[in-house]
C-alpha cells in the first residue's frame, strides 16, 4: 500500500507549480454558487512572486517552510508556511502577547505563520488535493507543523484567515480559536451600480451619489486596467503610489518593485488596476486580484489628495467592477468601519493558534473567549447599522 511521506520546502519553487496549484486551486465542475474556486493569494504564481522579489524571505522575517504531504511522488496536500521572527505582514495581530511572553521570561520568536504573506484575506491554508480524506490530511499535516515546531524550537503555530471549515478542524486538533472582522460588498444580483443604490437607505444613496460625484468632479477619470493591457508605466505609477502611502502610513512598505513585475509576468489576467487619471498624469491607483467569485481589494496611494477619490478608487469602482463580471463579493481587505457607510458589511474571520507552552496557552485562551464575544456583539450592532432600506420606499 502506498506511504505518505511528509516534507518540508524551503522555497516554494521547489514544488512543481501544476502539483501546488492542484492542491491550492483544483479545478471543481460544480461549485456552490458564490463559492471561490480560485483563490490568487495562495496560487504558486503569487507565492513564488513574494519569495523570488525578497518580500516573504528570510532577510523580511519570512523563512519558508511549505509542509507537504505525498503519495508516490503526488502532492496531495500542502501549507504555506514560515518561520517568523517578527510579527509584520500578518494583520492579526499577536504583538501583546509576544511583549506578555517576554516580559515573563519566554521567547515567543521564531514562531511558525501559515499564511499568505502581506495579505488579510480568507482562503485556504490547509491545501489538500480532491479526494484526500481531509480530516486524515489535516492530522498529518498538524503533525507535521507540530515536528517542525519543535526543530526550530518555534514558541506556537498561527494559522491566520483560513475558512471556517479548516479553523473547525483544527480547534478538534487542539488549536485555540480566534475570531475577528472586516466588510465586504455583497453582490444580490444587481445589474449595474444604481440598482446596488436602489436597495440602500435615501440618505446614504444620496451621500454615495455625492461622493462619486466630488472624487471625479476635477476631471479626473478612472480606468481599469487588466491582462496584457498592463504596460510598465502602469506598474511605474501604481509602485509610486503605493510606496507613498506605505511610508507615510506603515514606515516600510512591505512589497518591492519586483514583486509587482513578476506578477505582472505570472498572473497578469487576475490582477486588475484601477487607475485614475488627471490629464495626461495618474495620479491614484488601486491593485485588485481578480478570484472565480470574488474582487479582492489589496492596496492604494496616490500622489494628489482629492476628496473622496480613496472611496470611489478603492470601493466604488470595485463594485462596479464585480457587477460587470458577475462577481459574488468584494472583499477590501482589513479594518475599515467607514466602509459600513459605502455598501461593506460585516464578514468573520477566522484564525486558529497553538501554543507551546501551557501558561502562555492559558492566557491566551482566556484572552480569546473575550475577544470572540466581542467580535460577535460588535458585528451585530454594525449589522443593524448597515445602510440598507428597511420598509422604504424604493427610489
Amino acid at each position: 500500500m502506498p506511504e505518505s511521506l511528509l516534507k518540508v520546502a524551503t522555497a516554494i519553487k521547489a514544488v512543481p507549480a501544476d502539483q501546488w496549484d492542484a492542491c491550492a486551486n483544483p479545478a471543481r465542475d460544480d461549485p456552490p454558487a458564490g463559492e471561490e474556486t480560485f483563490n490568487p493569494f495562495v496560487s504558486h504564481a503569487f507565492l513564488s512572486s513574494l519569495e523570488e522579489a525578497g518580500c516573504a524571505a528570510p532577510k523580511a522575517g519570512w523563512t519558508p517552510v511549505h509542509v507537504l504531504l505525498e503519495t508516490d511522488g503526488r502532492l496531495d496536500a500542502a501549507v504555506p508556511a514560515y518561520v517568523k521572527t517578527n510579527s509584520q505582514g500578518e494583520y492579526v495581530f499577536d504583538h501583546a502577547w509576544a511583549d506578555a511572553y517576554e516580559r515573563a521570561g519566554g521567547r515567543y520568536y521564531p514562531k511558525i505563520q501559515v499564511s499568505a504573506p502581506f495579505t488579510p484575506v480568507t482562503g485556504p491554508r490547509l491545501l489538500i488535493r480532491p479526494g484526500v480524506e481531509p480530516v486524515a490530511a489535516t492530522e498529518r499535516l498538524v503533525a507535521g507543523l507540530r515536528a517542525l515546531r519543535e526543530q526550530v524550537n518555534a514558541s506556537s503555530i498561527h494559522c491566520t484567515f483560513c475558512r471556517e471549515p479548516e479553523w473547525e478542524r483544527l480547534a478538534d486538533a487542539g488549536f485555540l480559536k480566534r475570531t475577528d472582522q472586516q466588510f465586504h460588498w455583497i453582490n444580490e444580483g444587481y445589474g449595474s451600480f444604481d440598482d446596488f443604490l436602489g436597495a440602500l437607505a435615501s440618505r446614504k444613496r444620496k451621500a454615495i451619489r455625492r461622493e462619486r460625484r466630488d472624487a471625479l468632479g476635477t476631471g479626473i477619470n478612472i480606468e481599469w486596467v487588466t491582462g496584457a493591457d498592463i504596460r510598465e508605466e502602469h506598474w511605474d505609477a501604481f509602485f509610486a503610489f503605493y510606496m507613498d502611502t506605505g511610508s507615510r502610513k506603515w514606515g516600510r512598505p512591505y512589497l518591492n518593485r519586483r514583486f509587482f513585475a513578476l506578477i505582472g509576468e505570472r498572473m497578469a489576467d487576475r490582477v486588475l488596476l484601477v487607475m485614475a487619471k488627471k490629464g495626461e498624469r495618474y495620479i491614484a491607483g488601486a491593485i485588485n486580484f481578480i478570484g472565480d467569485a470574488a474582487l479582492y481589494g489589496r492596496n492604494w496611494g496616490c500622489v494628489e489628495d482629492h476628496p473622496f477619490l480613496h472611496f470611489e478608487v478603492c470601493y466604488y469602482q470595485a463594485i462596479d467592477f464585480a457587477i460587470a463580471r458577475g462577481l459574488a463579493r468584494v472583499e477590501a481587505g482589513a479594518q475599515g468601519e467607514h466602509k459600513l457607510a459605502r455598501g461593506y458589511r460585516p464578514a468573520f474571520t477566522y484564525s486558529a493558534h497553538d501554543i507551546a507552552d501551557p501558561s502562555l496557552r492559558r492566557a491566551v485562551a482566556a484572552y480569546l473567549r473575550q475577544e470572540r464575544s466581542y467580535v460577535e456583539a460588535a458585528a451585530e450592532e454594525l449589522g443593524e447599522a448597515a445602510p440598507f432600506r428597511r420598509g422604504e420606499p424604493a427610489p
